[in-house]
């Protein structure tokens, strides 16, 4: 396979949804559009080819019947999911499980150890990350009593910041903030806290308390990483972080940049800029909003533009 694979995303609408995932050229379903499941082969949202032979087809569907796009990687489904997310609203205090405690308690879910990358952020914009309790019995006692304002660890963030999110880690992303979240392929969310707010009905929304308790990590540990920046011509690559799960890395083209696909897989989204890939004598143009993959063996290929792209591979 010599060409990337564009493909078309799924979105869903969110309590806390808005706008600006048209800001990357998307036609959402509404005015409350949370999530943009840019590369997805869960269940719960397949996003699907839109290039080449392979048009049509979606994710989980390459990695059954196709799986010599992903090189050696073994498993019964492809590990990992990506999201941009709008939160026009702050997001529900949660955590999420590891994979341990999924396969048992989620009919054989994966866990879900994620990272953010922050694309934008109005001023102000904070994140929950954190808490502040020392056993599992004071966690209980703050959250069975609502001081979330002493449980809760609120860190300011910026456009450009970067947090790796492991399983077990209460967090939340504040109001005013888009990011891509690179994640295991795991749409298992435990909530802690949703602020009592309610639907158009009325209702509240379900909490998790017991399950939230039972995986969360205990005291916090700040899984802290320091990007290492890397400038190879007109390129500048920053890798984020690297752990059992995924690497992920940030690229900044500035002109034409000779790249070469020697992984698994790449997964590429466009998150600001435009430009064009050179392969075998063919182009392709991407701009912002675009997700490619490269497969195995890609080999050698041209960056030519003025673009940032959030890359990610295990």
């Amino acid at each position: 396979m010599n060409e990337p694979l564009f493909f078309k995303p799924v979105f869903k609408e969110r309590i806390w949804g808005g706008t600006a995932l048209r800001s990357f050229g998307y036609d959402i379903p509404s005015e409350i559009t949370g999530e943009c499941w840019a590369f997805s082969a869960h269940p719960h949202g397949q996003s699907i080819v839109k290039n080449g032979s392979l048009a049509g087809k979606n994710l989980e569907e390459l990695w059954e019947n196709h799986h010599e796009l992903f090189g050696n990687i073994e498993g019964d489904r492809f590990p990992l999911l990506t999201k941009i997310l709008d939160a026009n609203q702050d997001l529900s205090v949660q955590v999420h499980p590891n994979d341990d405690y999924a396969k048992v308690h989620e009919n054989g879910e994966l866990g879900k150890t994620e990272c953010w990358y922050i694309i934008d952020c109005q001023e102000g914009a904070e994140i929950i990350f954190g808490h502040h309790a020392n056993t599992k019995d004071e966690l209980t006692t703050m959250i069975a009593e609502n001081k979330w304002d002493e449980l809760l660890n609120k860190v300011p963030v910026k456009k450009g910041d970067f947090f790796f999110v492991p399983s077990g880690t209460i967090h939340a992303i504040g109001e005013g903030i888009i990011i891509l979240e690179t994640q295991q392929n795991s749409d298992t969310t435990y909530r802690v806290y949703d602020y009592d707010r309610t639907d158009s009905d009325g209702n509240k929304r379900e909490l998790h308390i017991e399950q939230s308790i039972n995986v969360t990590t205990v005291p916090h540990q700040l899984a802290a990483t320091t990007p290492v920046v890397e400038q190879q011509g007109n390129m500048e690559i920053t890798k984020f972080v690297t752990c059992d799960y995924f690497t992920v890395e940030k690229w900044v083209l500035d002109g034409q940049s000779t790249r070469k696909q020697d992984q698994d897989f790449l997964l590429c989204s466009v998150i600001e800029g435009d430009g064009s890939l050179q392969k075998d004598g063919k182009e392709f143009t991407f701009q912002k909003g675009d997700h490619f993959l490269l497969p195995y063996k890609f080999g050698e290929f041209e960056l030519t533009g003025k673009a940032e792209l959030i890359v990610s591979y295990i």
